[in-house]
């Protein structure tokens, strides 16, 4: 009786090593791709955006935690994240490794009951995942290189929902393009905030090597095409036309925010803030896409 109160014990403790936060931001982007995808709203197209969301969640918890498990000396150098590393918290490096191999396999097995090409995509976002962590490869110490992967990356998020309901196809990539430059300007945003723990590193990143305050201007240009891309999509029937008023009622908001950053300095502080107030602005136009589309 005793070991299974520490059986769960540890099995929490392991658990509590998954960023659920970042997991959440990343459910939405497959959500939208198949509800773009999808034609109507039945007991098993539910039943599919479910399998979908299950099998996304596993491998978004598996694509964070190989970032974790692959940069964990860095996170204990890094003042802002060393106390929330595994190692500080009891679990050891080998349990994180098996953790995500687990959560892997079975984001597999779920995108495989929902199709072969669901699936081929599911393992494209493995292996530009591990691309990006994995030593002796990690391009995330790339400059551009790893904005491009994460461009790829948006896209084949976008299209991992859409295959579910349809081949991917024209239609398709032009929405995930949206998605695909909101990706990349989220990753350079980031690199700024992290920029001196990663510069302390020896950690090539693009806010290491061209500046933060380039960088960070590269990033809102990239969220400023994005909202244009939405509004052109939006005026030419790909998207819901409510969308193009939605997203250009918001943007001041977000310059304003942005314009704000920059005056403080861009501290780690202040980029954080903003990434929670641009996460919250591009879900409420997620919640607007699904609400617009189910409709039309």
């Amino acid at each position: 009786m005793t070991d299974r109160p520490k059986g769960a014990r540890w099995l929490l403790r392991l658990l509590s090593c998954i960023r659920f936060d970042e997991v959440l931001v990343l459910q939405g982007t497959p959500l939208l791709g198949a509800v773009f995808a999808m034609n109507h709203l039945t007991m098993q197209s539910a039943a599919a955006l479910l399998l979908l969301a299950v099998g996304n969640a596993f491998l978004v918890a598996h694509v964070f935690l190989l970032n974790d498990w692959a940069g964990i000396h860095q996170d204990l150098r890094d003042p802002a994240r060393s106390a929330g590393v595994f190692l500080n918290r009891g679990v050891r490096r080998q349990e994180i490794a098996a953790l995500l191999l687990i959560l892997l396999l079975l984001s597999l097995v779920a995108f495989g009951q929902l199709g072969p090409a669901t699936l081929g995509i599911g393992l494209m976002i493995a292996v530009a995942s591990a691309l990006y962590s994995v030593p002796h490869v990690y391009m995330k110490g790339v400059p551009l290189a790893s904005s491009l992967l994460h461009l790829v990356s948006g896209v084949l998020h976008f299209l991992l929902g859409y295959s579910v309901f349809q081949s991917p196809d024209v239609h398709g990539l032009q929405i995930g393009l949206f998605f695909a430059v909101i990706f990349g300007a989220g990753h350079l945003t980031q690199e700024v905030r992290d920029c001196e723990a990663d510069q302390a590193n020896g950690i090539q990143t693009n806010a290491v090597t061209f500046g933060k305050r380039r960088s960070f201007i590269a990033g809102f240009v990239l969220f400023t095409f994005a909202d244009a891309l939405l509004i052109v999509l939006a005026m030419g029937g790909a998207v819901p036309q409510e969308l193009a008023f939605f997203v250009a009622a918001l943007y001041p908001l977000h310059f304003h925010w942005t314009l704000q950053a920059m005056r403080e300095g861009l501290p780690f502080e202040s980029v954080r803030r903003l990434q929670i107030r641009y996460r919250a602005l591009y879900a409420g136009i997620g919640a607007v896409m699904i609400v617009s589309v189910l409709l039309t």
